[in-house]
């Protein structure tokens, strides 16, 4: 089940590593929800999957599952966004003398394509995550995931270049710009028949972009 905020005696402050401990209960909680929804709706249908499968997929209640999310198209999205989370994290543990861009193409790959996952998409899933990607209920929430995961990836680009990601420009281009080179590779991976695994995909794509986007 998930952590409450009653996982403490009543009266009794929490410390430090207790707090931590919860935050990190918590988000792993929301990823297996937001992992098990994506995959029954990917194997079985939108239209198919009920917020009470997915609670059961995840081994929690459906009071767990709405402590976390409004419904399944939340569920879904909160992966992008942990995933694009976890590419700030991986970005600013690179080295500091690595030049951004294949700084940026290391932590992409290691949240979207890590290593052991070099094989093509297999058809059926690769079909079952366009449909589900096409689910208009599922569209308002990926807008609202993306604009937390650029605004994140904005304040770690920031960080790791010197920037202000308020006064300045550059990390915010820089975000938008990795969060549609992914769109674009996860989009042009997912095509019926690809040949390329995802990986291959995002090293083109950020070649091109690093590049400066030469013409053809």
């Amino acid at each position: 089940m998930a952590p409450t905020d009653e996982d403490h005696a009543p009266g009794t402050p929490s410390t430090p590593s207790q707090q931590g401990l919860r935050e990190r209960k918590k988000r792993e909680t929301r990823v297996a929800l937001s992992q098990a929804a994506i995959r029954l709706c990917v194997l079985h249908g939108w239209a198919n999957v009920t917020v009470d499968q997915i609670a059961a997929e995840a081994n929690v209640s459906v009071r767990t599952f709405r402590n976390y999310f409004a419904g399944k198209a939340e569920a879904i999205a909160a992966s992008h966004l942990e995933r694009m989370l976890r590419v700030g994290d991986d970005l600013l543990a690179r080295p500091a003398g690595e030049p951004l861009w294949d700084a940026l193409l290391h932590a992409v790959l290691n949240q979207f394509a890590p290593p052991g996952s070099s094989s093509p998409q297999n058809e059926r899933w690769a079909e079952g995550v366009r449909l589900m990607l096409a689910e208009p209920a599922l569209a308002g929430e990926i807008v609202k995931a993306n604009a937390t995961a650029q605004q994140e990836l904005a304040t770690a680009i920031a960080r790791r270049t010197g920037t202000d990601p308020e006064r300045d420009v550059y990390p915010k281009l820089v975000a938008a710009v990795v969060g549609a080179a992914n769109g674009v590779a996860v989009e042009h991976s997912l095509r019926p028949g690809a040949a390329q695994p995802l990986g291959a995909v995002l090293a083109q794509v950020f070649d091109q972009v690093a590049a400066g986007l030469p013409a053809p």
